[in-house]
């Protein structure tokens, strides 16, 4: 059995610590954060398709480093627990409650002593849900009733977890489709001793850019155990009378769905070979359709490795294949008409097909988009849908209102920048059919809309109601000034037929709690009361903060300051970002998020330092702003002037001390980070948390940028801080997770940039957290960064002679 990447783990853990030496264990952060630290999380919430009744889940808020240092196997961008066929970091609940929508108490699910269950899948009639229940060596099949709240292990059947989500109930709301280990699978393949030859990749004069891509496969015994842990058996379980049978042979299954009528099959079936430069979404595939007995009736398409797609391109051929929730079996999948490479002109980018059971004609086109396809849902009647594509040299979204049956042509009814936030008419609410198909919520010529109602005061979160004919939205709830208030989803119409949604409200001074409302009025029915678990952290203060950059581009910031702070003398200061691209400077100065929200740290957040007496610049907007093809020219002088106006502008509010500011990020604010450090004098320190540093190891692109390593040398350099490492000469923490598997962010990254600011005589201290990936989750890895977080600051930048008080001038 093959965990590479734990021996991995710990070589890079050895050459942290001097031989001889005991390692170093891990530290605590100051008492009034372990305080907020251990708070309970509150509960999730899962509701279900008829409204009627919720799940609150009990969530787990940090698992242990010893739950993180569970046996992994890493295959094809996967990672895998080999013991129970799951996910490596499953979501785990300690336990699991049912609510009537209405009110009353929550009634607790009887589950085992020490469960982990996963997540509620819904039946959809409402009536009972699944999950998956996480064992150490299995993962089980649990089914609830949702009316008793009676849970019951389903016995004999052993999950298999690994390339998809296991468990979706039929359109008739008894019977469970699920992917299962294969009982006559046999013990995992060993590999050899030895190797019995080379590895060895060839390409013969075709282009094949990739991305940067981690947990791949590298030789035979990877391709024989990625094999085996995705190889299932799909099995049809019946939940009233206990009855089960196989469907088809096994398989490796990506994606299987029954149609709407619960007759056929659309299976989704990885293929040989398999790529050792592509993740499994990138491996050849089959897209067939199976009758109830498990037999191919049809193939849609078997598409090829993704290898050779250009970057930001597409594979020719089906793409998106789906049933449409309205017909009994009805497929549709989108095509592209550029060869899949966005290089090429063309009058149009894709088309939308279609393609009716018996399939017995050939596939009709429906529409022809302009750019790329973005989205498609569905309504519930009159063949209607929203289908929206995307224009990615103006980063344009537009959407259109169609009839797939074709007796309307498409009416375009948004058209926007996506990074115009204010201009944002929401997203449309969905209601669940009762086969299972999920639709917009139409009521008449009539959808529902929700978004977030960002203004240049902030989020006030909304819901609209869309006239289909006219186009016109009428306003039907905004959250109340100084509160945030978002739609979680529509209920259903009350005695006087008023709708009824659900909400969840907050204030600076309130945690987040449920409410449940009727349009047209101001009452309201509170369904949770979850006190305020860390009251010290009201003491905290903020405030939105704008300004603008030295070219005239609007910036803003949120201000977190220190508990009973008044303001009598100046901070050392903490700069918290993380770039973002636009090509306007009128989109890039949009203000985001909301001062009304409640405060309450989790995890590593640099939000703790605001306990520990700094000011916190939080989300200081860095806009990257120009074309798509051109922006990085301009990277580095953007976001040091960027940086130069927070900082200017949070003095002159006579609250940061200049001369005792500090900088961080996580992933490309780290690499914002370093590179502002190499590339300004404005800080006394930073921070860099599980960035990239050196670009010629992500050569075919990064972020929004789609040049190639060899078409803009320059700067793919500029940008580089390892490039310029002897440049970075303030003090900068460097914290990787060491099984990081974000593109582009290996450990590698910050292990060199370490090696090279050391060689150059700098300042550096660098961390790494065994067992932890991009974001860090275990409580002692969380514990130890803010520990290192607040020491380092509290070195480098507090210790720093603070700058003398203006003189007050003479009366």
């Amino acid at each position: 059995m093959c965990f590479r990447m734990w021996s991995a783990v710990l070589i890079t853990s050895v050459s942290m610590t001097a031989w001889g030496q005991e390692p170093t264990p891990y530290q605590q952060p100051p008492e009034q954060v372990l305080r907020v630290l251990d708070t309970p999380a509150p509960p999730a919430m899962s509701l279900s398709p008829t409204r009627d009744r919720i799940v609150w889940l009990d969530r787990q808020r940090y698992p242990s480093i010893e739950e993180l240092s569970r046996p992994m196997v890493a295959l094809a961008g996967i990672r895998l627990d080999p013991e129970n066929r799951g996910p490596h970091r499953p979501p785990r609940h300690l336990g699991l409650q049912l609510q009537s929508i209405d009110g009353g108490d929550p009634v607790p699910v009887s589950l085992p002593a020490d469960s982990q269950p996963g997540s509620p899948v819904w039946a959809p009639d409402g009536s009972r849900f699944a999950f998956a229940m996480w064992q150490p060596n299995r993962t089980e099949l649990w089914v609830v009733d949702a009316k008793t709240g009676q849970a019951d292990r389903v016995d004999g059947v052993i999950l298999n977890a690994v390339l998809a989500s296991p468990i979706q109930w039929m359109p008739d709301s008894h019977t469970l489709l699920v992917l299962t280990v294969p009982t006559e699978q046999g013990d995992a393949p060993v590999a050899p001793p030895a190797p019995v030859g080379p590895s060895i990749q060839e390409s013969f004069g075709e282009p094949a850019p990739v991305r940067t891509y981690q947990d791949l496969l590298r030789d035979v015994n990877d391709e024989r155990l990625f094999d085996y842990y995705a190889t299932s058996q799909l099995i049809l379980v019946d939940t009233i009378d206990g009855s089960r049978r196989d469907l088809g042979a096994p398989g490796r299954y990506r994606r299987v769905h029954p149609s709407p009528d619960g007759t056929l099959f659309l299976v989704h079936t990885v293929q040989q070979p398999f790529s050792r430069l592509l993740p499994v979404g990138g491996f050849p595939t089959d897209i067939v359709v199976w009758d109830r007995t498990g037999q191919a009736l049809q193939t849609v398409a078997s598409l090829p490795s993704a290898a050779g797609v250009p970057i930001e391109g597409v594979l020719p051929g089906p793409r998106a294949v789906h049933w449409c929730p309205v017909e009994p079996a009805t497929l549709f999948w989108i095509e592209a008409l550029d060869g899949g490479d966005p290089r090429t002109e063309v009058p149009h980018r894709d088309r939308l097909m279609a393609w009716a059971a018996p399939f017995s004609g050939d596939a009709t086109e429906v529409l022809r988009l302009e750019h790329r396809f973005r989205s498609l849902v569905w309504g519930e009647r009159e063949a209607l849908a929203l289908i929206s594509d995307y224009d990615r040299d103006r980063r344009w979204l537009q959407t259109f209102l169609i009839r797939a049956d074709g007796s309307e042509p498409a009416r375009q009814i948004w058209d926007r920048s996506i990074r115009d936030r204010y201009g944002d008419p929401g997203s449309p609410m969905m209601r669940t059919l009762p086969d299972g198909g999920r639709v917009l919520w139409q009521d008449g010529d009539h959808l529902y809309l929700a978004g977030d109602g960002a203004s240049p005061d902030g989020d006030y979160p909304f819901l609209d109601r869309l006239d289909l004919q006219t186009l016109q939205t009428e306003r039907l709830f905004q959250c109340e000034p100084e509160s945030y208030e978002r739609v979680v989803a529509l209920i259903d119409d009350d005695e006087h037929g008023a709708l009824r949604f659900l909400t969840q409200h907050e204030t600076s001074d309130s945690p987040p709690n449920y409410r449940l409302r009727t349009v047209g009025s101001t009452d309201f029915t509170a369904l949770t009361d979850f006190p305020d678990p860390a009251p010290e952290l009201r003491k905290i203060t903020k405030q939105r903060v704008t300004y603008n950059r030295a070219d005239g581009t609007p910036l803003s910031f949120t201000m977190y300051l220190p508990p009973d702070y008044d303001g009598g003398q100046r901070l050392p200061t903490l700069v918290w970002a993380y770039p973002r691209e636009y090509n306007d400077p009128a989109t890039a100065g949009q203000v985001s998020g909301s001062t009304h929200r409640f405060t309450l740290p989790t995890g590593a957040s640099h939000l703790f330092l605001a306990l520990m007496g700094y000011a916190v610049l939080d989300n200081a907007t860095m806009p990257i702003v120009g074309p798509p093809e051109s922006m990085n020219d301009t990277f580095v002088q953007q976001i040091v002037d960027s940086a130069q106006a927070a900082i200017d502008k949070a003095a002159e509010l006579g609250v940061t001390d200049p001369q005792r500011v500090g900088v961080g990020g996580h992933s490309y604010g780290a690499f914002m980070t370093a590179n502002l450090l190499a590339h300004s004098d404005l800080f006394r320190a930073g921070i860099a948390r599980s960035g990239a540093y050196n670009r010629s190891l992500t050569p075919f692109g990064f972020q929004g940028e789609r040049r190639t390593l060899w078409e803009a040398p320059e700067t793919y350099a500029q940008i580089s801080p390892l490039m310029h490492a002897d440049k970075i000469r303030a003090p900068i923490l460097l914290i990787h997770g060491e099984v990081d598997n974000n593109s582009g962010t290996y450990p590698m990254q910050s292990e060199r940039l370490f090696q090279a600011i050391k060689g150059n005589g700098g300042n550096v201290r660098y961390v790494t957290l065994p067992y932890e990936s991009h974001g860090y989750v275990a409580r002692e890895s969380i514990e130890h960064t803010l520990f290192e977080m607040i020491a380092w600051f509290d070195q480098h930048v507090t210790q720093a002679l603070p700058t003398p008080e203006d003189p007050t001038p003479d009366p």
